[in-house]
């Protein structure tokens, strides 16, 4: 009997045959082609979701990746106090068509209903909750309530496990979202310049531990919520724990892979 957070999220790139590939954990045969993943610090302007959109938008055509990874919270900046961004909201238009015509899947950050801080899985097709953080961090939950399940995104036979930032340091968030068999741990973080370490230590002590591939996308300067300056340093590291692509610390700058 499968677990009570399945179904997951499958999305399905039916314009690209795919190829047989060696399954990740040593059982056979998987019919998936090479994934391209990106991260992305997109500039952002605290509340203005209609704005950061667009960034998000140019980062979406710039990079040209299947998926691309953004920073939690990255429509609204990290502004506790902002609403709640309607699946259905129209200021998320340039983003959808974005993704619609380079055939992308954004996992962009923003608060959602229910008072979470959640994950978006925006395609050409629309938005959908992919995912609703569970480990919040400091005053988080005077507003946000935590999530209470682990979240996969498939993406043409490629299953990406999701989290947001605080889970990312929390061993039993790892633990719980490899367990669904996972290829890929891909989160959204904000850290402040001082600790920009600290992604780089987290994903590898996962990889370390789990042995699949960690994809961090940190917020890039000004983010709002005392945040002057974000750390920068999005990064996508592979199973045996060197990067295979990174940033500095300069806003709009992107990362991407090719995951075989």
């Amino acid at each position: 009997m499968p677990p009570r957070y399945e179904p997951i999220l499958r999305i399905d790139h039916e314009a690209d045959p795919p190829t047989p590939r060696a399954a990740h954990t040593g059982g056979g045969a998987e019919n998936r082609t090479p994934l391209r993943l990106a991260v992305a610090q997109p500039p952002c302007v605290p509340l203005d979701v209609e704005q950061n959109a667009r960034a998000h938008a140019d980062a979406v055509r710039a990079a040209r990746a299947r998926v691309v990874v953004f920073p939690e919270l990255s429509l609204t900046g990290y502004e506790l106090q902002a609403p709640t961004v309607p699946l259905d909201d129209r200021r998320l238009t340039p983003l959808v068509e974005a993704c619609a015509e380079v055939g992308t899947v954004a996992l962009a950050g923003a608060p959602v209903a229910g008072d979470h801080i959640g994950v978006l899985a925006v395609t050409g097709g629309g938005v959908s909750v992919a995912y609703r953080k569970m480990c919040l961090g400091g005053v988080e939950g005077q507003r946000f309530r935590p999530g209470d399940t682990p979240g996969v995104l498939e993406v043409d036979g490629w299953r990406i496990g999701l989290a947001v930032c605080k889970d990312t340091g929390v061993a039993a968030h790892a633990e719980t979202t490899a367990a669904l068999g996972i290829d890929v741990y891909a989160a959204g973080v904000l850290e402040s310049a001082r600790d920009a370490a600290v992604p780089d230590e987290r994903a590898r002590r996962i990889v370390a531990t789990h042995g699949f591939w960690v994809a961090m996308a940190s917020f890039a300067g000004s983010t709002g919520g005392g945040y002057r300056e974000a750390a920068g340093g999005s990064a996508i590291w592979t199973p045996r724990g060197d990067v295979a692509a990174g940033v500095g610390t300069t806003p709009g700058e992107w990362a991407a892979a090719s995951i075989r």
